[in-house]
C-alpha cells in the first residue's frame, strides 16, 4: 500500500516517529489517537507494534490492516481497562477543551507503567511569546470560529507546566521533554532577549522552568508521560 498522507503539519510525523522509535519496542500494544488518515498508525504497523486507531472521523482513516474506533475525546474511550502499554496524540491535545477527562481516560487505559506521548505546538517559544505581545495569540492559534464545533480548531493553549499539573493529579510523572527542531526566529530572538528573560524571572521570581532552552527554541513539544 502506498504512503498515507498526514495531517499534521509537514515534518512532524517524522522528527515524532525518530523519537518514539528511539525509545519504544515493537513488542508494545499501542492506541494512535486522533489518527487521522492513519500516517502514524501505518508507520507503527510497518515496525511491528500491535497498532488501534480511533478518531473522531474514522470514515476517513485509509489504513487497511487496522480498523479505526470512534472516538469523542470528552467522553469515555471505547476500550478496556488497562489494554495498552502506549498511547500517542500526535498534534492532538490543542484541539479539545477537557483535559482532566483526557488525561483521566488515558491513565485508565494504560497499563502501570505505560507511556503517553503527546506532540503539540510549543506556545512558550521566544516566537510564540513575541507573536503573543503583539497579537493577543500564540503561535499556531488564531482567532476562534465560533460557530464550528468540528474539533479542528486550536482550542487548547496548555503551558508545560499545566500539562505537568494535570497528569499529575491522574497517577503521571511529569512529562520529559523533546522538541521537534529549533526556531530560527527564536534563536535570533533569544541572543537579545536572554538578559530581559534573567531580570524578569528573578524580579517576578517565577523561576527558570519556563525558560529552558528547549521552551525557549522548540517549534514543537514532544512530551512523554509515564503511569505510576
Amino acid at each position: 500500500m502506498e504512503e498515507i498522507q498526514a495531517i499534521a503539519m509537514p515534518g512532524t510525523h517524522k522528527r515524532f516517529a525518530e523519537y518514539f522509535l528511539a525509545r519504544e519496542t515493537p513488542a508494545s500494544k499501542v492506541l494512535d489517537i486522533g489518527a487521522g488518515y492513519g500516517a502514524f498508525s501505518q508507520l507503527l504497523y510497518r515496525e511491528g507494534f500491535q497498532v488501534e486507531a480511533c478518531d473522531l472521523f474514522p470514515e476517513n482513516f485509509q489504513f487497511q490492516s487496522i480498523s479505526c474506533h470512534f472516538i469523542n475525546l470528552m467522553n469515555r474511550f471505547p476500550f478496556p481497562d488497562q489494554s495498552f502499554d502506549l498511547a500517542v496524540a500526535i498534534e492532538v491535545s490543542e484541539h479539545i477543551t477537557d483535559h482532566e477527562m483526557f488525561f483521566s481516560e488515558i491513565e485508565r487505559i494504560l497499563k502501570p507503567g505505560g507511556r503517553f506521548y503527546i506532540s503539540t505546538p510549543n506556545i512558550l517559544s521566544l516566537k510564540s511569546r513575541i507573536r503573543f505581545l503583539f497579537t493577543g495569540y500564540y503561535y499556531s492559534f488564531s482567532k476562534l470560529r465560533y460557530d464550528l464545533h468540528d474539533g479542528l480548531q486550536h482550542v487548547a493553549s496548555l503551558t508545560l507546566d499545566q500539562y505537568n499539573y494535570i497528569a499529575i493529579n491522574h497517577h503521571f510523572h511529569p512529562a520529559e521533554v523533546n522538541i521537534d527542531k529549533q526556531q530560527r526566529t527564536s534563536i535570533w530572538l533569544r541572543i537579545f532577549l536572554i538578559p530581559l528573560l534573567f531580570f524578569f524571572s528573578n524580579l517576578w521570581k517565577t523561576g527558570w522552568f519556563h525558560n529552558q532552552n528547549s521552551l525557549l527554541l522548540g517549534r514543537l513539544l514532544f512530551l512523554c508521560f509515564k503511569k505510576s
